[in-house]
């Protein structure tokens, strides 16, 4: 082992002994790690452009280094033996290389541990269709999703294939057989896997991101075959989605590919992490689930109306909007009501909602004359 990965190793060692999420280091910077969300500097040590350079020579194959300098980024796994996994990248910036690895936890959290509403927990016993877990990096879509699995596995007797690029929770087979394939490295691409996979009887396909018009065309063939797919996407809200998946394509394809969605979509999680009064994180979900409204609006191409069908559904099928989960949080006094603000969607109509007026108006009594900056995003603390 080299003298860098040595160092790489402390560091990483580090990020996990505080409960740290990412390592960010970079030629000409201080090594810093995300952890609750905020960066944090990791010691007072300047890597240099040769440092970093001499690291990705120590920890990539020769093939890895040759694409990393062709390609000027590069997406790879990092173990530490049986201490940690890591979801890495390399990439050039103008002072050299830089890198963030985060950290794929070895154990996965039971869904019950979680603590989601209990509509999550009706995704396990879905037979055929599509359930889609989205949000921005970092908002925990991955070990929701993992926690699903986990579930499905402990409860049925299924054939699951997965296609992640690169493979982030390691499943044993429990009822379920699991075939976990990485893109690049068991597979060419996630196009080629999903192909593979419909020849391959299973009963779950999980796409680890709909990435593009060929993956998107064949997880909705999937679906609508017989087959549960799960995958994710960068997205904020259940609206968004369709969206995202429909305007893929060119309008000419898009009012098949919509009907196609309308018939298949079981279930939309959209995630968000939102730091807690104690000093964690709560995971605030709007959630999608299939109803005949659900379906004929998608079909009807008014999608603009899904919002409210699902703050509509909430008490009679467990659907929801983001800002219903947070109002959900705020009453439970898990979050704070600037934080409730800083993170809604619709954050004048949730000031209304915390002042006790209109439906869905919230338990506790605020001032809604208080001044909060409702409309503020804070960019990330960095301590030096």
């Amino acid at each position: 082992m080299g003298e860098m990965e040595k160092r790489l190793q402390m560091y990483l060692k580090a990020m996990m002994k505080n409960g740290g999420s990412d390592l960010h280091i970079k030629a000409t910077g201080i090594p810093r790690v995300r952890v609750h969300g905020v960066l944090k500097s990791l010691g007072k040590d300047t890597m240099t452009s040769t440092m970093m350079e001499n690291l990705a020579k120590e920890i990539l194959t020769p093939d890895q280094y040759d694409k990393l300098v062709e390609d000027k980024q590069l997406d790879f796994s990092y173990v530490i033996g049986t201490e940690g996994r890591f979801r890495a990248n390399f990439f050039y910036q103008m002072n050299g290389l830089s890198s963030v690895m985060r950290i794929i936890p070895v154990d996965i959290l039971p869904l019950e541990a979680l603590k989601l509403p209990p509509v999550v927990d009706e995704f396990v016993d879905v037979s055929r269709g599509m359930v889609l877990v989205t949000g921005v990096t970092g908002s925990g879509k991955s070990t929701t999703l993992a926690a699903i699995v986990d579930k499905i596995n402990r409860v049925h007797a299924k054939h699951i294939i997965t296609v992640e690029d690169p493979v982030e929770f390691v499943h044993p087979d429990k009822k379920c057989l699991i075939n976990q394939r990485g893109v690049g490295e068991d597979a060419v691409s996630f196009a080629a896997a999903l192909k593979g996979a419909l020849r391959e009887d299973p009963d779950i396909i999980l796409v680890g991101e709909m990435r593009d018009v060929e993956t998107i065309e064949i997880g909705l063939h999937a679906a609508s075959t017989g087959h549960l797919v799960f995958s994710t996407l960068h997205t904020t809200d259940a609206k968004e989605t369709i969206d995202r998946i429909i305007g893929t394509f060119p309008p000419e394809e898009q009012p098949r590919i919509r009907l196609a969605l309308a018939s298949v979509i079981e279930g939309i999680l959209c995630q968000r992490l939102i730091p807690t009064i104690d000093g964690g994180r709560v995971a605030g979900l709007e959630i999608l689930k299939k109803t005949a409204r659900i379906e004929q609006l998608i079909a009807e191409d008014r999608d603009n109306e899904i919002p409210d069908a699902l703050a509509e559904g909430k008490e009679v099928y467990g659907t929801q909007t983001f800002d219903q989960s947070l109002i959900d949080h705020f009453n439970a006094k898990k979050i704070t009501k600037e934080m409730a603000l800083e993170y809604a969607t619709n954050p004048s109509d949730m000031l209304l909602k915390m002042a006790g007026v209109g439906k869905g108006a919230v338990e506790q009594d605020v001032d809604p004359d208080a001044p909060v900056d409702v409309f503020g995003f804070k960019d990330d603390e960095e301590e030096e």
